[in-house]
């Protein structure tokens, strides 16, 4: 198997492992905690977030698109903030199902649609594919950005 091949697939598993490493505080609240919080208008029920998410963390694996263009001394800025964006996707399930603190995930949340950005600005430099695979991750954090909002302004005093 080749160098590149043996990379994606490491990107996959790095994705992948943020993931699951969130699920954990996830599943932990969703039944629990989370079904006994107020929700916005929109909210989808808990069943679509498990496929969405597993779609959104093998499109982020587009990374390896970044990767291969190695060449370019870019492409280390643009991973390592693919990395960072990587680290605050895991933390906001700790804060938010954790810890159990919409208001503090709020303000992670942003940090996080932040850089994304960064990073698909990054990306959109050294591979329009990278860029485009990345931008369906970026609508659901702001998404998830407004169910977030909702629930913080709707339970305030209550959690």
């Amino acid at each position: 198997m080749s160098r590149d091949w043996i990379a994606l697939l490491i990107f996959f598993g790095i994705c992948f492992a943020v993931g699951a490493s969130g699920s954990v505080f996830t599943a932990s609240s969703v039944k629990t905690w989370y079904a006994g919080l107020l929700k916005p208008a929109g909210t989808p029920p808990p069943w679509v977030f498990g496929p969405v998410w597993s779609i959104l963390y093998l499109l982020m694996a587009a990374a390896w698109l970044v990767w291969r263009q190695r060449i370019h001394e870019d492409v280390w800025l643009a991973l390592a903030l693919f990395m960072v964006q990587l680290i605050l996707n895991g933390l906001w399930s700790f804060v938010f199902f954790g810890l159990r603190r919409p208001g503090a995930a709020l303000v992670e949340i942003i940090v996080l649609l932040a850089a994304i950005a960064m990073t698909a600005m990054r990306f959109a430099e050294l591979s329009r594919l990278a860029f485009w695979l990345m931008t369906p991750y970026g609508a659901w954090v702001l998404y998830a950005s407004y169910l977030n909002f909702g629930i913080w302004r709707l339970n305030k005093g209550k959690v």
